[in-house]
């Protein structure tokens, strides 16, 4: 039996799209057409995956809702129903029509035969490499629920420390544009009012106008040049870190600047050793988990790293004095892995690492933010400032002049 998304026209004219099961099209035709609709178009789930070339427009589902459906299927099965079941059962508990018509075709996958991380492989863009390795190991140890309970809690602080990330950000970021834009207001429509005043009037003024002045006939004349110019220079600074060597370049640039630096390696750190530590907690060999974890690293020169490192432990070679050997990872979570190694608690190490790194992640941004936003508003206060003593101080002096 596949699944099948249609779109097509009710009794009453409305355009209703939907997902239905059946073994073949012909029959999936026929059903819509007892149902008194008029099919307009019919794809089967899996192959509208498969031909979707552009990353854009493949089929996914949100973190949260991974992390959700994960956890369903994990209860479900450790209730004792069978995966086709469980499958069944969360796509009719789900909202999203777009999550249950992924799951309704990993399901027709697996009632053709197929094993879970086989119809996994048929949704690459919904279903990560971790995702559909963790469930490989699983269903080959047979604990496949206890596997899912676990990658649901994986995915489910994933997507915590994502969202606390970003609702951090969301403050300053509106902070800086209203900022930004109203200054560029200020200079481009309300300073030229008043200083034409002082244009009129003749005489010299002092030089924090004539450069508030200068500021402000730039961006009423070239204001919109110099947008132009800045998005093309982020439209060619992206173009230019998609080819691999200036991206790579970029990415140990990054590993070098101050406080950038420890953003960087203190995500990449804790994303990695996070991988790692379900990976191998589900039962995946240390070396394929090390390249599925590599997969999830952001900064390229990180993830060049972790590949040299699992070529020195194909060698033979620990993996703290592999990863030690790149300068890369922070000292505590080479201690971690030496510590998991040397006990054969590899896992549960490699998960205090990623703890401790998220912690030192929170922490960091909290620092930086509780000092970004006094200095930005003191900025500001300084800009609005000069301003006002750029407009006042040649009223001052023209009041001296009348007296």
């Amino acid at each position: 039996m596949a699944a099948f998304e249609y779109k097509a026209i009710n009794a009453k004219g409305q355009t209703v799209k939907g997902t239905i099961e059946s073994d073949t099209v012909k029959l999936a035709r026929q059903q819509l057409k007892s149902k008194e609709l008029t099919l307009l178009d019919i794809e089967e789930v899996h192959k509208k995956e498969r031909d979707t070339k552009k990353p854009l427009f493949a089929q996914k589902i949100s973190m949260r809702q991974l992390a959700h459906i994960t956890r369903q299927l994990a209860a479900l099965l450790g209730s004792g129903l069978s995966i086709d079941e469980a499958l069944g059962i969360t796509a009719k508990q789900l909202d999203s029509a777009k999550a249950k018509r992924i799951l309704l075709g990993v399901r027709s996958r697996i009632m053709e035969g197929q094993s879970l991380a086989q119809a996994c492989n048929a949704f690459p863009s919904t279903f990560p490499p971790l995702y559909r390795a963790t469930v490989e190991a699983g269903e080959s140890s047979g604990k496949l629920d206890q596997v899912l309970q676990r990658l649901a809690d994986y995915l489910g602080e994933k997507g915590q420390l994502h969202s606390k990330l970003q609702m951090a950000m969301i403050y300053p970021v509106m902070l800086t544009s209203v900022s930004l834009l109203v200054v560029i207001g200020l200079l481009a429509y309300v300073v030229p009012e008043i200083t034409g005043v002082f244009d009129k009037m003749g005489g010299e003024l002092p030089a924090i106008t004539r450069i508030l002045i200068s500021c402000s006939d730039f961006f009423k004349h070239y204001g919109l040049v110099l947008l132009l110019i800045v998005i093309g220079l982020s439209i060619g600074a992206k173009a230019l870190l998609r080819l691999p060597e200036p991206r790579m370049r970029f990415h140990y640039l990054l590993l070098t600047m101050p406080i950038v630096a420890s953003f960087s390696k203190g995500m990449n750190t804790a994303q990695f050793t996070r991988t790692l530590a379900i990976l191998t907690n589900s039962g995946v060999e240390l070396l394929q988990a090390l390249k599925i974890s590599s997969q999830v690293l952001t900064n390229n020169a990180m993830q060049k790293a972790v590949e040299h490192a699992a070529l020195k432990v194909r060698e033979g070679q620990s993996l703290n004095k592999a990863m030690e050997a790149s300068g890369l990872f922070p000292p505590v979570t080479i201690h971690l892995v030496a510590s998991g190694e040397a006990s054969g608690q590899l896992p549960k190490m490699l998960a205090s690492a990623a703890d401790d790194q998220e912690r030192d992640i929170q922490a960091l941004t909290e620092m930086t933010l509780g000092l970004f936003e006094p200095a930005l508003i003191l900025f500001m206060g300084l800009v609005v400032l000069g301003i006002v003593l750029a407009i006042l101080l040649p009223i001052f002096e023209m009041n001296q002049l009348v007296r």
